[in-house]
């Protein structure tokens, strides 16, 4: 499979980002990802169109309570890219992120997912559910393909079919509440290097399903099954500006049985990236879940 690796030297001195990175070869395509403390392992997934760079507030805080595994999906951050966005789909993402957490034999996962990290992340955790302890769910969503998806959603999608690149920095930017140093604006640049690396972030707003037969709503409408039968912890925390998936945050509060044995926690302040704008709040939080 044709791939593409971004250039190291893209990722140096990137501020607040001092981790070493870690790799690991899953079917021919090198995933890049952080591991940093001791313990059971705390597995942050991002979503589009970051990378592991969004939880470097969180890491340090949670290493000392865990191991925290944050890895770049494919196509995103340090790992490898294909290049062309007809060469991603919801299997290539699912299948290699469960041979990523096979391949490091994760157990008594503590999951933190945002965006796409929830779209990938939940449904590997209800069907490899003896791996995994915990939920956190910050500002995502399970779409099934059987309700219409939202007017900013649709907007956003549109943008991103029309522009011929992505200005990711820029994205970054609007998706948040704080302002960001043009320094950290480049650091989530950093992977896309040329215009077919930006080929998997073109990909993913047409992967969320849109119809009950797309790729992936069966695997969605499964995990909401499942959740709805989830007897593991589960916190929901998400963000009060986000134009796109605000309000989410009732439908896991509703669906997973656990959730309401958890305070209803609303990050005050904070866009759709949400871990950008109060990432060391958010893993106050989460310290504090993990005490319980």
């Amino acid at each position: 499979m044709d791939s593409l690796r971004t250039p190291d030297t893209r990722f140096t001195d990137l501020p607040g980002f001092p981790f070493a990175p870690y790799f690991v070869d899953i079917d021919g395509l090198r995933m890049h990802y952080i591991d940093e403390g001791k313990g059971d392992p705390i597995l942050c997934l991002h979503g589009e169109p970051s990378w592991s760079y969004l939880y470097r507030k969180m890491i340090p805080p949670l290493s000392q309570a865990g191991r925290v595994v944050a890895p770049d999906l494919i196509g995103f951050g340090r790992s490898d890219k294909l290049p062309r966005p007809q060469d991603y789909n919801y299997s290539l993402h699912a299948s290699t992120l469960r041979a990523f957490v096979e391949r490091l034999d994760l157990q008594r996962i503590t999951l933190i997912v945002q965006d796409w990290g929830g779209m990938l992340g939940l449904p590997l955790a209800t069907q490899a559910s003896d791996r995994f302890a915990r939920l956190v769910i910050l500002n995502t969503a399970l779409p099934s393909g059987r309700g219409n998806l939202n007017l900013p959603f649709r907007v956003w999608r549109l943008f991103v079919r029309l522009v011929p690149t992505l200005p990711v920095g820029l994205i970054l930017q609007v998706g948040t509440v704080s302002r960001l140093p043009p320094a950290v604006l480049r650091a989530y640049q950093a992977p896309f290097h040329n215009r077919a690396s930006l080929a998997g972030a073109k990909a993913f707003p047409a992967l969320v399903p849109s119809r009950p037969d797309a790729p992936g709503a069966a695997e969605m409408r499964a995990a909401q099954r499942a959740l709805r039968r989830w007897e593991k912890p589960a916190l929901v925390m998400f963000s009060d500006n986000d134009p796109v998936l605000g309000g989410g945050a009732r439908l896991f509060r509703r669906l997973i049985p656990t959730a309401s044995e958890q305070p209803e926690i609303t990050i005050r302040d904070a866009g759709h990236f949400l871990q950008e704008d109060k990432g060391e709040e958010i893993a106050g939080h989460v310290l504090r879940f993990l005490e319980d």
